[in-house]
């Protein structure tokens, strides 16, 4: 995260996509910082501009292009050696012009599998993160006794388009946990869903799952603990578990309580501009969580997060 006390450089990207679906990014000319790498196109903030006026403008003047609507789609905190920038990003929904490069920059067209494998500045991954994450983190309830009901349960949240579940089975022994998962992951991967598995590091490697990280076994990790291919999250509920967060890696993060719920009536909500506070330091994606509901994905969006999280308001009886 950049530090307080220096000059931070603000700048703006587009995500721009063609007919095919495919995103467009722009290779960074000789002379530049990062020259070679893929980025995202967009440019710098001019003094007093705000960042949609700057990048109407940066695209104009790089891609002969004028957008219309746009939204936010995250905003990524990042220190290079050579300076901080914040890098404000966008998703353009429309605009006008084929696009090409006007000042003389090479251009690719790529789908969001390809982005995988080609070069890209540090702060650009994120933005890959973001494009790859859903509007909705389903946290699963702890599972009953049935099993069986409880896969039918799953397979109701994955029937109606949920790709991304936290399977959160604190109090069930391993041995019986890692044939739910198993079952699970089959539901997960025929829907074209991603399944973490909460604080199990070890199950998830063995199965090939990601990892949900609650925020005490966050803080004793020094290193990420899964390799690239598997996400790892992290529950964080202030800045000083953000910032380990980011120090170790992880792909995404929920933050809260923003509002007081029941099963945490104790626990001070953060509210929704505190949640904007700490989400603007945060290098990665962030879903807001507590007591919210998929109706809440507009202000979730405004604050600055990725989309909403919970249990009650996603799974089967429990709203």
């Amino acid at each position: 995260m950049p530090a307080t006390d220096e000059t931070v450089v603000h700048v703006v990207a587009g995500i721009l996509r063609d007919e095919a679906g495919r995103i467009l990014l722009a290779q960074r000319p000789p002379g530049k910082h990062l020259a070679g790498l893929w980025e995202f196109p967009g440019g710098k903030c001019e003094p007093g501009e705000s960042p949609e006026r700057a990048l109407r403008r940066e695209l104009h003047e790089e891609l002969g292009i004028e957008i219309g609507a746009i939204e936010k789609l995250i905003a990524v905190p990042w220190r290079y050696p050579q300076k901080s920038i914040v890098l404000d990003v966008y998703n353009v929904a429309t605009y006008a012009g084929s696009g090409h490069g006007r000042e003389g920059q090479a251009l690719r067209w790529v789908t969001l599998a390809e982005i995988a494998n080609t070069a890209m500045p540090p702060a650009d991954r994120p933005i890959v993160t973001a494009l790859r994450l859903p509007s909705h983190y389903v946290i699963t309830p702890e599972p009953a006794n049935d099993d069986a009901e409880f896969l039918r349960a799953l397979g109701n949240v994955l029937g109606v388009g949920e790709k991304c579940i936290q399977l959160r089975a604190k109090y069930l022994a391993t041995s019986r946990l890692r044939v739910l998962a198993q079952a699970a992951q089959k539901l997960t991967q025929a829907a074209g869903a991603s399944l973490l598995i909460n604080g199990h590091v070890e199950l998830a490697r063995e199965l090939g799952l990601g990892v949900h990280l609650p925020a005490t076994d966050l803080m004793q990790l020094r290193e990420r603990p899964l390799g690239p291919l598997a996400w790892v999250a992290a529950s964080c509920h202030d800045e000083h578990e953000l910032a380990h967060a980011a120090a170790i890696g992880i792909d995404f993060a929920v933050l809260g309580p923003v509002q007081r719920t029941a099963s945490h009536r104790h626990s001070p909500p953060l509210g929704w501009d505190r949640f904007a506070e700490l989400c603007a330091r945060a290098p990665f994606p962030v879903y807001a969580l507590g007591g919210l509901q998929p109706q809440d994905i507009g202000a979730a969006h405004t604050h600055g997060a990725q989309g909403v999280a919970g249990i009650s308001a996603f799974w089967p009886g429990r709203g």
